[in-house]
């Protein structure tokens, strides 16, 4: 092998060589790119890996002032209540509040409270299963959980197989309470299955659960299933159901492969399938701020503006207009576009303020006014909605899905018009600057 220094390996497994559409590329064993299919990609082009390995370095324009401000974020990052959240049980811990307040998907959206939390809250996972914590390179946190599942070989006696897991809320949410598996032993068998087919856990639990509710109501059976019976809390059929849906041994499990959203428009069931421009529903029923933040969002993701945070902080205390709200969500996401492409964990956004990156900039070299990271945030924002214009995404074929109306969140009943009116306040504002004629 060529190449000397650091080196980082990214790979697909099984689901991106079959071309599924939520395949992921997995990046250091336990970090994955998992969202939109970017496996899939890798497999369409027949690329199983990618090595990177370097030993350069940057140089820094100003070594003193560097430290200096190196040492101050570094402070903020150990000394934070926030990262200390993420130090200690990670994502995993928004189980019990999302829970209690009743904004936590539950048996694809039929509910928002689940009620066996007990084992699979990230409290219950630190105390019984938590093996190790990882960190992203020099990040001081160490917010990677990983579980240690021991399980026994049926065939010898008192010898044991332990597989190391990592967890976090999404998965929790997708592949425990969105499926009804309350057994943190079952929840991680089914990860473990999931990380090892290399196939997105968001994507796969929200697709399982239409199918569960799918097969209750008749609109499948165990014809198109091969025999599988899709039931809330039983894990064995639906690690079955995933190799189904890596293998596509018939027509069923095919349009599984390419997500919720095609599945049920050749099965029905659309009303509770639960994707937004494509793309499986997050863990949020918050309030109106999570499901506009996914529709309105350049990747259609929870990452893209953080609308569900924004549903716990406002709209709880304050009655926004849909104009209101999706000027914050869009600002928010502008900004959030520097961040990406200064490659600043998203976790750490409240720590890295325009100013502190403008400052950043600086001592590296760079002169970036606040004004120019303004203007270079807008840009880039702009420009993604160019290119989905013109591969031929239109807010006016975005299917918002009915059991999001029908399922109360934490700020009651949702309303439809608010959201449309949302909509129909983002294409004036991309229409103004010139991104599409509307």
């Amino acid at each position: 092998e060529t190449g000397a220094g650091l080196r980082t390996i990214m790979r697909i497994g099984k689901a991106g060589e079959k071309l599924v559409s939520y395949a992921s590329v997995i990046s250091e064993t336990y970090r994955h790119f998992g969202r939109l299919g970017l496996g899939a990609v890798f497999g369409s082009k027949n690329l199983k890996a990618v090595v990177v390995s370097g030993k350069s370095s940057l140089p820094v324009a100003d070594m003193k002032r560097y430290r200096k401000v190196y040492n101050e974020i570094y402070d903020s990052a150990v000394n934070s209540p926030v990262m200390k959240k993420y130090h200690d049980l990670g994502t995993a811990e928004n189980i019990l509040p999302l829970n209690a307040f009743g904004g936590l998907p539950t048996r694809n959206l039929k509910e928002v409270k689940f009620g066996k939390t007990d084992e699979i809250s990230g409290e219950a996972l630190a105390e019984n299963y938590l093996g190790r914590r990882l960190a992203c390179s020099h990040c001081p946190v160490g917010c990677i959980h990983i579980a240690a599942l021991r399980e026994p070989y049926e065939d010898e006696a008192y010898f044991f197989k332990t597989s190391m897991i990592s967890y976090d809320y999404e998965p929790l949410y997708a592949l425990g309470t969105m499926l009804g598996i309350s057994s943190a032993e079952d929840f991680l068998k089914l990860m473990d299955r999931v990380e090892a087919w290399g196939i997105d856990a968001m994507s796969t639990g929200v697709v399982l659960a239409w199918a569960t509710e799918a097969q209750e109501k008749g609109l499948i059976s165990e014809k198109e299933t091969l025999d599988v019976n899709l039931k809330w809390g039983d894990v064995e059929p639906y690690i079955m159901a995933v190799r189904y849906i890596i293998e596509q041994p018939n027509q069923f499990y095919s349009a599984l492969a390419k997500g919720v959203e095609h599945a049920s428009s050749i099965y029905g069931g659309e009303d509770f399938a639960l994707s937004f421009g494509g793309n499986e529903m997050p863990g949020y029923h918050t309030g109106p701020g999570a499901h506009i933040g996914t529709l309105i969002g350049t990747r259609h993701s929870h990452l893209d503006n953080g609308g569900y945070s924004f549903d716990q902080k406002l709209l709880m205390k304050e009655k926004k207009s849909p104009e209101d709200l999706t000027d914050i969500l869009i600002e928010e996401e502008r900004w959030r576009q520097i961040l990406s492409s200064l490659v600043v964990c998203f976790f750490a956004r409240g720590i890295y303020s325009p100013e502190l990156v403008s400052q950043l900039l600086n001592v590296a070299g760079f002169e970036v006014s606040e004004e120019d990271l303004d203007r270079i945030g807008r840009e880039i924002h702009a420009e993604k909605y160019r290119f989905k214009m013109r591969e031929g995404f239109s807010f006016d074929n975005l299917r918002i899905p009915g059991r999001i109306f029908e399922t109360p969140s934490p700020v009651k009943q949702l309303d439809e018009k608010y959201i449309r009116k949302s909509l129909e306040h983002v294409k004036e504002i991309l229409a103004k600057e010139g991104v599409f004629q509307d």
